[in-house]
């Protein structure tokens, strides 16, 4: 297959290396082809409109198939990282010592000395630009983004391009003490936009070409850009345009009367690295792998924590999100969670929080108060009674939202409860809350001017009381009020030798776990199994009170409703 004489693709590319970046050379080629030369005969371009197209083909029909190219029309070269190939023009500048201004400047100034002493510059016509040289700040200062004589450049790459990002061997500061605020409470407009520039250590080289014609070296408007490298501190190697390979040769055009046409190439000429040095490098990262993998064993542990049998734990990460729809502002909440019967938390669990006091803002057509007020909560449930009948009792999160004013004084704006979902997961919960009323309107009077409310002195009366044994459970007189809503983020995880059993286990309903079928059919049917048991419990009671000759009809009505 035969390679293509130019290559279209100009774009750069990006590698990746873990060697040191010192090792990286770059082989360049340059070569003239003058309207003459019997590549541009072949080159698959079309000819330019207008009256240059037909000069240039008139100028190729005189070429001599056979003319000997002068010295000056190629050069190849092997340039190393940050490797410095001085120009005509810098050798004519350097030279000299009065125009040297800077510590750079006298280091060029000696170097170039030492070449005049040693016969000269090797080089011709290709030069680079390192990473300290002033036309790698100017080239980065002039990168435009679109291809307009009109684009100004934005405030962020003004800032970007003025930056010493490339500087990778800064000396830290001496002293403890710091030099600037840690937070800024009250940052003006331009301390935000001098601080939004991204520090990344990234060093640059350009390869550079002077197509100047034969005895005018030296002239600045006949500098090109061949190639340009970056490289970051992760090892991140920019190259564009990418190396040419079999994608055939890039070229320069220029500009002006005898419109001469370059090519170039650009390949990687640094040195392989041998099998042997390469299978050593490979074991000495392996030998770090594994010695980091053994670190981070050591940290977590080889063991994972499993609960007891029979035993289910519960992680909830919840989040108290917001609080909307309420009267008053700077809202707070106060949560607790009440344990039933079977489940236990460790000695270290804290089973309650108060959040922090929170102002609102108008959201629409409510105010709401965004709290973002995170906890953790850690259960266990231990199964006593192996019978089907029993079914376990989830724990019940509590809270009551609360208002503070100005005096400190602080009013009750809603209770509302929270049963924990049975099913793992993700849940996004908003539980609507109410507060008790009084009548008339000295209580509304004494709540806006003195403060206070009346108040629950047990907050397990928003549900059934704790301290509640009878079996009705009557509210008759009880006036509130429908208040706001607050809404929580619960992230469930449950963990239990259960899962891991088999499936005939499971079918044998040895565990809570099994004997529910998952707990995502549970959390659909435990409120209908609940009603059902209650129901036949007052169905019972009402039997005992019928006659005698009542008896028979009422145990048929309760045979059918077991049967449903």
């Amino acid at each position: 297959m035969e390679e293509p004489l130019w290559s279209a693709d100009a774009a750069g590319a990006v590698y990746r290396s873990r060697d040191p970046v010192r090792n990286l050379r770059l082989r360049v080629r340059i070569q003239r082809l003058t309207s003459a030369g019997p590549l541009l005969q072949q080159a698959p371009l079309p000819p330019p409109a207008g009256p240059r197209g037909p000069e240039l083909l008139s100028l190729a029909a005189r070429a001599a198939p056979g003319a000997r190219r002068p010295p000056d029309e190629e050069e190849e070269a092997v340039v190393a990282w940050q490797e410095k190939l001085f120009s005509q023009f810098e050798v004519d500048l350097y030279q000299n010592e009065s125009a040297c201004q800077t510590p750079l400047d006298r280091q060029y100034h000696e170097e170039i000395l030492k070449l005049e002493k040693a016969g000269g510059r090797k080089n011709y016509r290709i030069f680079t630009y390192t990473d300290h040289d002033r036309f790698t700040n100017l080239e980065e200062h002039c990168q435009k983004v679109t291809d307009s004589v009109h684009e100004v450049p934005s405030y962020l790459a003004e800032r970007m391009a003025t930056v010493r990002r490339r500087r990778q061997d800064r000396r830290p500061v001496e002293g403890s003490s710091l030099k600037s605020k840690v937070i800024t409470w009250e940052p003006s407009e331009e301390f935000i936009k001098n601080n939004h520039v991204i520090n990344t250590p990234v060093q640059t080289m350009y390869i550079m070409g002077d197509l100047g014609p034969y005895g005018k070296l030296g002239h600045r408007e006949y500098e090109h850009v061949l190639c340009t490298i970056k490289v970051d501190s992760n090892g991140v190697i920019t190259v564009k345009p990418d190396f040419t390979g079999t994608k055939g040769a890039y070229r320069i055009e220029l500009d002006g009367e005898k419109r001469e046409l370059w090519k170039y190439t650009i390949e990687n000429a640094s040195v392989q690295v041998q099998q042997e040095e390469e299978e050593r490098e490979q074991r000495v990262f392996r030998d770090l792998y594994s010695r980091h993998k053994e670190y981070l064993s050591g940290l977590v542990g080889s063991e994972f924590e499993m609960p007891l049998p029979g035993t289910l734990r519960l992680f909830v990460n919840g989040e108290v999100v917001s609080a909307q729809g309420y009267e008053y502002d700077n809202l707070y909440i106060h949560f607790f969670l009440e344990l039933p019967k079977c489940w236990s938390s460790p000695a270290f669990q804290q089973l309650s929080g108060v959040t922090q006091t929170c102002a609102t803002k108008k959201v629409g057509w409510d105010n709401v108060a965004y709290f973002c007020y995170l906890f953790t909560l850690e259960m266990f449930f231990t199964q006593e009674d192996e019978s089907e009948d029993s079914l376990p009792q989830w724990p019940v999160l509590y809270f009551e939202v609360l208002s503070l004013d100005f005096w400190q004084r602080y009013r009750v704006e809603g209770y509302g409860s929270l049963v924990l979902p049975a099913s793992p997961g993700l849940h996004t919960l908003t539980i609507p809350t109410w507060r008790p009323v009084e009548l008339g309107t000295v209580s509304e009077l004494r709540r806006f001017f003195i403060g206070g409310s009346p108040e629950l002195e047990d907050l397990t009366y928003i549900r059934i009381p704790t301290s509640f044994k009878g079996e009705r459970l009557s509210r008759l007189g009880f006036r509130t009020k429908t208040t706001g809503s607050v809404t929580f983020r619960l992230h469930c995880l449950q963990q239990s030798k259960a899962f891991l059993e088999t499936s005939a286990l499971r079918q044998r309903m040895q565990s809570v776990l099994d004997r529910l079928g998952g707990f995502s059919q549970q959390s659909s049917v435990y409120n209908v199994l609940e009603a059902f048991q209650r129901a036949r419990r007052r169905m019972q009671e009402a039997r005992k009170s019928l006659p005698q000759d009542l008896i028979s009809t009422s145990a048929s009505t309760v045979h059918q409703k077991q049967d449903l």
